[in-house]
């Protein structure tokens, strides 16, 4: 009696020459099963696995995805040892994936197979500062890996960052528009105007410096090199001109002002991300996105805005005639203002899911130097693991409490999109890893979602016994200062909440969380670009309606999931953690989705809660 078959999902990294070169024919040891169709070159997202009746592999962009009928997963060993390594030599099994094909519902990849793709279709890939910054020529190589595989890349840079934000090209020209703003202030005396002029024309020569030094290091060709120093140059005395000219004639630095000087952060990333594929023979151009949108008249941001913008961008795409468009994180004109708007930095984000609209393009890859989203900061909790999906409102939830995921604003358009945008959150520096895919949840619309779900009816696909509902991910907000208001009884309580959100709104201050009775209103606020004297400011005004306690060096602990509305006494057990290891509560918060369950700690306690947590909740649970 034969033995009876199993199918296998194999996934073998770095396979894409060596598999194109031999045009390998793979048959199962068993001949009564159908061979494995030869190699082809096909981006691995987006790409269509074969259904569970047929056998066939592709090659990816960074590897090769197969479907493999076998006895077990030793013999599946064996099969890639004979069939493929006879010439290449010893293969290292630690870098095999093998899934029984039939339990990828609880995978990333397992989540389904993906719909057949158009030909030469659009890809839009958004890398990060950082990325940009420290790995050029990765990035550059992920790009050119996307062309050759048949897609059609369209790359999105932020600004450059060589290592902490603080020292990146934005916070640099933050520190341009601060300095400007100061020398328009004190038109009485030029002595003071001029020294801090000086300083500008020093910061903007910082940055054009470590531009250019980016270009001689990694631009091989000497006449790309000398183009691209050249734009660079010109793009920094551009800059420094229209600091001049505001300081001549006492220029508004507004809010538009600010737009301006940042957006350059993103032109000099694109420059030499242009010159990265021009070096390696990918022709590419220039895409400046910063002043594309025209002027609407409109004081807000409304979704007419957003609709406008992805119109216009895929109009300005088309005239990229075949060459790779790289793109200006950094768009424009925002009514209002891209940096002091709803929108603010992580703007590159929503600008990919614009792209990928106006290009009707169903795939964003947000590149990263981790391996995706994870269930807590990796570098403060040792034990996080990386999450193979995740939704959008989870995301969401954990971008607003301090992860730094995706822009809220992108996730809610690339759900609302028809058809929706698939976003994959990857590693420039593991391109070949699963990375991070947000999904619809349950409550979604996915009719048009890029992604057919295993039928959950099907017996073989799902397992007999459920998984326990779990937390997705817990995460840490520094940075937090509580005001605690009580009322002075003189106006009732709806007089008193009007009153304090009034002055708020005055400061431009937007509370992060909030608890409240008749007289008492505690909130938790996101103090990091505050200084003493605003903090003062906002005390003395709220002090004409009650007594205020100010509490700093606060910091707001989250417990993140979709599923926590299901998870009876989660609240408790979260609660009853931190009070056996003495971690003094100070607020307690549940949004109203009840995706989040989160509280204020002190921030010096933070680490260790976080910790304490996860070590609970999620490395106990998955053991």
């Amino acid at each position: 009696m034969a033995t009876e078959l199993k199918e296998y999902l194999v996934i073998i990294p770095d396979l894409s020459d060596v598999l194109a070169k031999r045009q390998v024919l793979l048959k199962p040891h068993n001949q009564d099963a159908a061979p494995l169709v030869k190699a082809g070159r096909v981006p691995f997202f987006g790409s269509t696995l074969a259904h569970h009746s047929a056998q066939g592999q592709q090659v990816a962009e960074n590897g090769t995805v197969m479907i493999i009928k076998a006895e077990s997963e030793e013999e599946i060993k064996e099969i890639i040892r004979k069939d493929i390594f006879t010439i290449e030599g010893v293969w290292d099994f630690g870098k095999l994936s093998i899934w029984p094909f039939k339990i990828l519902q609880h995978l990333p990849l397992q989540l389904a197979s993906m719909r057949s793709r158009r030909d030469n279709s659009w890809v839009v890939q958004k890398f990060g500062g950082t990325s940009i910054g420290k790995f050029p020529d990765k990035v550059a190589e992920i790009v050119k890996s996307a062309r050759l595989g048949g897609d059609r890349p369209a790359v999105i840079c932020s600004a450059r960052s060589s290592g902490k934000k603080v020292f990146g090209t934005t916070s640099r020209l933050l520190q341009v528009y601060r300095t400007l703003r100061g020398i328009v202030a004190i038109t009485q005396d030029p002595d003071m105007q001029e020294l801090l002029f000086d300083r500008l024309r020093s910061i903007i020569r910082d940055i054009r410096d470590d531009q250019v030094a980016t270009v001689q290091i990694y631009i091989l060709r000497q006449y790309i090199r000398d183009e691209t120093i050249r734009q660079i140059t010109a793009d920094c005395q551009e800059l420094l001109d229209y600091t001049s000219a505001a300081k001549r004639f006492n220029l508004d630095i507004n809010g538009k002002a600010k737009d301006k000087m940042v957006s350059f952060g993103e032109k000099l990333s694109c420059r030499l991300m242009v010159a990265m594929l021009r070096d390696r023979d990918i022709p590419a151009e220039y895409v400046d996105l910063s002043d594309i949108v025209p002027s609407n008249n409109l004081d807000q941001l409304k979704p007419e805005f957003f609709h406008e913008a992805a119109a216009v961008f895929g109009k300005r795409f088309e005239a990229c005639n075949g060459r790779v468009p790289v793109i200006t994180g950094f768009f424009g004109a925002v009514p209002g203002s891209l940096i002091d708007s709803g929108i603010g930095r992580g703007y590159s984000d929503l600008c990919a899911v614009l792209v990928a609209i106006g290009l009707h393009a169903e795939r964003v890859q947000i590149w990263k130097e981790v391996d995706g989203i994870f269930t807590a900061d990796p570098r403060e909790v040792p034990d996080a693991r990386c999450l193979p999906s995740i939704t959008p409102s989870e995301a969401a939830e954990l971008t607003f409490y301090g992860s730094e995921v995706i822009h809220h604003l992108a996730l809610s358009l690339a759900i609302q999109a028809k058809p929706p945008v698939s976003i994959f959150v990857k590693n420039v520096q593991k391109p070949w890893g699963q990375g991070t895919v947000v999904i619809p949840s349950d409550g979604d619309d996915t009719s048009s979602w890029p992604i057919d779900y295993l039928d959950p009816s099907d017996s073989e696909s799902t397992s007999s016994t459920a998984p326990p509902k779990m937390p997705t991910a817990v995460t840490i907000k520094r940075d937090i200062t509580i005001f605690n208001i009580l009322s002075n009884k003189q106006s009732m309580s709806h007089g008193f909440f009007v009153k304090v959100f009034t002055i708020l709104a005055e400061h431009d201050i937007s509370v992060d969380l909030i608890s409240t009775s008749e007289v008492h209103v505690s909130m938790a606020i996101n103090s990091s670009d505050w200084d003493l004297s605003q903090i003062k400011s906002v005390q003395c005004r709220l002090a004409e309606e009650g007594e205020v306690n100010v509490l700093p060096d606060m910091a707001i602990l989250s417990l993140v999931g979709a599923e926590l509305k299901n998870m009876t006494g989660i609240a408790g057990r979260m609660f009853a953690i931190l009070g056996e290891q003495h971690v003094n509560i100070e607020m307690i918060s549940q949004g109203a989705s009840e995706i989040n369950i989160s509280c204020v700690i002190p921030d010096k306690d933070a680490t260790r809660a976080l910790n304490m947590l996860h070590d609970e909740l999620f490395t106990k649970n998955a053991m």
